[in-house]
């Protein structure tokens, strides 16, 4: 009896795509195929340090190895900090946590924008922003920022490197 089934499965003429992943927290790069964790309907967390989310990227990134890393929420407060950002500013997460990125760091962008505004609103990245740190009690420093939007939730993830 003649079947209409091929004798072999036909190969998908694509391969899945790899989505690329950074941990706030050590800074660890990662690539899966899936968004998700598993089955389950939420996302990923690092594979290194257990850091209970990780930040979408849509190209290829490689942050310095002084960059500090801080976690904002939908309103801009700093809702972790990640690695370097002690190095950086000096101030410690208790100190920081739940007030206003702009307020606890004192950027001030070149251009004048306000570019976590402009990426919690738009979600879009802001990437090589001249920024000049002011953090509390410490002298102004001069950085270079990079802004990913939260794309899962509301917020945003800024990366901090030391200017050369």
């Amino acid at each position: 009896m003649p079947t209409d089934t091929p004798s072999r499965i036909p190969r998908l003429p694509f391969a899945p795509m790899a989505y690329l992943f950074i941990c706030p927290s050590c800074g660890t790069r990662s690539t899966a195929t899936e968004r998700r964790a598993g089955f389950r309907n939420r996302t990923r967390a690092c594979s290194t340090c257990g850091f209970v989310f990780l930040f979408e990227l849509l190209d290829d990134y490689y942050p310095a190895p002084d960059a500090a890393f801080f976690m904002c929420d939908g309103e801009g407060r700093v809702t972790s900090c990640g690695r370097g950002s002690f190095e950086l500013t000096g101030l410690g997460i208790e100190s920081v946590l739940g007030r206003p990125v702009n307020d606890v760091l004192g950027l001030d962008f070149d251009d004048g924008a306000d570019e976590v505004s402009k990426v919690l609103e738009w979600g879009v990245r802001a990437l090589s922003k001249s920024v000049t740190v002011n953090a509390e009690g410490d002298v102004p420093a001069r950085a270079v920022a990079d802004l990913f939007p939260a794309y899962e939730s509301d917020g945003l993830l800024l990366v901090l490197t030391p200017a050369r």
